[in-house]
């Protein structure tokens, strides 16, 4: 049987961890509704840019920001995005594992954000083009030089995290052309054209054009990158809530073992006077 003094110990252990559980719970509860914020409000820009840019884009197909002399790769461009840490269950595995499936190194190149996943496809050996750590910050994310590397390609499809409740969540795929047009279907619309015979463009419609291209490429791609930081930061929450509730009921067995240690060491100290008056009753 354990000492009094033992089980004290564990029972402050046990309230340290059930304290940081709660912390890093409300932690992850506040990211949460931060990103579900952001997430919206880029959205809503994106409605309004993309209705400016149905009026200049005449029978045009989205290109990516791309010029009509840039080259293009012929393949398809894979991104995986995962949790930068191991704290993240088994969610990462399966997204990698789907991904895997499709995956065809001579018609695919791949580009991983997240050491999670880099270090998951170098454990299977296979290699990737490029690597970026997942943004430690949710806002202001610099998807920039991900743009370069989309551009140069014909398509792009991206596997990502998504978040379906706080307690569930879900891996997805999107081709990235068509994310950004399903985007659109949101945004209001406007039968005006706006062309070069009624307004002025500097240096041209088409550099405009591009320039919005890219500008909505950016968001939607930040917006998956969120998607993936959102569904992190609930399987972190539900791993605490999880945490927190087993450290909650070894707290209770401690208690329990606490009193009945305590009434042993008491029963065993009142037997000892017992024993030891009927010794001395003896002894007289």
């Amino acid at each position: 049987m354990k000492r009094l003094t033992e089980i004290t110990e564990e029972q402050t252990a046990m309230q340290s961890v059930l304290g940081l559980t709660n912390v890093f719970e409300g932690l992850a509860s506040m990211r949460i509704a931060q990103v579900k914020d952001q997430v919206l409000s880029s959205q809503r820009f994106f409605n309004e840019l993309w209705a400016i840019y149905s009026q200049i884009r005449v029978n045009k197909q989205f290109s990516y920001g791309r010029n009509d002399s840039d080259k293009i790769i012929d393949k398809d461009l894979f991104i995986a995005i995962t949790a930068e840490g191991g704290f993240s269950g088994d969610i990462d595995q399966k997204l990698i594992n789907w991904m895997i499936q499709s995956y065809d190194p001579n018609k695919n190149d791949l580009i991983i954000i997240g050491h999670h996943g880099a270090l998951q496809l170098t454990q299977l050996g296979i290699g990737f083009k490029r690597y970026f750590k997942l943004p430690f910050h949710d806002s202001n994310i610099n998807v920039a030089p991900l743009i370069d590397q989309v551009k140069q390609y014909r398509s792009t499809i991206v596997y990502y995290q998504t978040y379906v409740t706080l307690m569930v969540q879900d891996i997805k795929r999107i081709e990235l052309h068509r994310a950004i047009e399903d985007a659109s279907q949101h945004a209001d619309r406007d039968n005006q054209i706006i062309s070069e015979e009624t307004y002025i463009f500097e240096p041209s419609a088409q550099a405009v054009a591009n320039h919005m291209e890219s500008t909505m490429l950016q968001i939607t791609l930040t917006q998956t990158i969120l998607d993936s930081k959102l569904a992190q930061y609930a399987s972190r929450f539900r791993s605490m809530r999880s945490a927190s509730e087993k450290a909650d009921e070894t707290n209770q067995s401690l208690k329990l073992e606490f009193n009945r240690t305590k009434r042993y060491v008491a029963d065993e100290r009142l037997k000892e006077v017992i024993n030891g008056l009927r010794k001395a009753g003896q002894a007289i």
